[in-house]
């Protein structure tokens, strides 16, 4: 039996935090048993809010490092820079053709990550993101897309562009559907917001028990529990969010004494950053590994733009015999 195909990716940023993980990574190494799997580094998308790009490289050797620490498998998924395969902004640049303006500004998704970041002036490349996410996923045949729940206007973007192309030019494209995350955001160590590196509310996957202990102290927890012997409310507390996902086996204890006052936060807070330090340690061993082997790393990468250039120029061959356009 063939497997179904996903796509999906990530801008590069440079080390991950664990709300990566939990939101897109967890899934996708769960995933890529089940999926012929490709994992996309979206270095041209960097570019859509951000125009320096002394930092790209880097970044997307220390992304994919934690990509592979964490456990994604070179032989079963290719990882690759956008930018090392043409195709994509050749489709990008088909696809712009067949979606209006309008459509693109009535896409939910950019109109709050405008306002979150304060984009005043929209920019035509960050305004067709969406395109250009349609054709990253399309040109590989994507079945499916591993997304959180914020994303799911981009792939229904992506299912009219394909369904368009299909309907003007002869059937290409299958129409993809989204692969919901469980745990779709973790909030940041503020808990104001998600985990974030440029708002300093986030823990590393690559970050040292010691340093998980210290960013711990300093988590939000329930304002209404001032004393240890204070009756908490766990529902409202970020650490006990963290202990749902990184130590499920106490959850149910841990609600019961936070609730009954036996529990202070000091404690609590110790307990979770153990917990996280002991599901990190086997990921900070494989980054260091990597690390030391650096050269390995870029072998891998090189590889996996190989496979996904062959796939891409298939695609894109097909592409150009639909449009008759040789």
């Amino acid at each position: 039996m063939v497997k179904k195909r996903i796509l999906s990716g990530m801008r590069p940023t440079g080390k991950l935090h664990i709300g990566h993980y939990v939101g897109a990574l967890e899934n996708w190494i769960k995933l890529q048993d089940e999926y012929d799997s490709y994992h996309l580094i979206a270095d041209y998308h960097v570019l859509t809010t951000e125009l320096s790009t002394e930092e790209i490289y880097n970044n997307s050797i220390e992304m994919l490092i934690d990509w592979l620490a964490a456990g994604l498998d070179p032989e079963k998924t290719p990882m690759f820079r956008q930018s090392q395969i043409k195709e994509h902004s050749e489709l990008f640049l088909i696809f712009s053709m067949l979606i209006s303006k309008a459509r693109l500004e009535r896409n939910p998704t950019l109109k709050e990550q405008a306002r979150d970041l304060n984009i005043e002036n929209i920019v035509y490349g960050y305004l067709g993101y969406p395109v250009l996410q349609a054709a990253d996923i399309l040109l590989y045949k994507g079945n499916a897309v591993p997304v959180g729940e914020d994303q799911v206007p981009h792939i229904e973007i992506t299912r009219e562009i394909a369904r368009r192309f299909n309907n003007q030019y002869g059937e290409v494209f299958p129409e993809p559907e989204p692969l919901l995350t469980s745990f779709a955001r973790l909030a940041g160590l503020d808990g104001d917001s998600k985990m974030s590196k440029s708002l300093g509310n986030a823990i590393l996957l690559s970050d040292e028990p010691d340093v998980v202990t210290q960013k711990l102290r300093k988590a939000v927890t329930d304002p209404l529990k001032v004393r240890k012997n204070d009756p908490g409310r766990p529902d409202v507390c970020l650490v006990f969010t963290y202990h749902k996902k990184f130590n499920p086996a106490e959850v149910v204890q841990i609600e019961a004494d936070c609730r009954s006052g036996v529990l202070g936060c000091v404690n609590c807070k110790l307990n979770c950053s153990v917990k996280i330090n002991e599901f990190l340690a086997p990921m900070i061993e494989k980054r260091k590994a990597y690390e030391r082997n650096i050269d390995r790393v870029k072998e891998i990468l090189n590889e996996g733009e190989k496979k996904a250039k062959a796939v891409a120029q298939l695609t894109m061959k097909e592409v150009h015999q639909k449009m008759m356009m040789g």
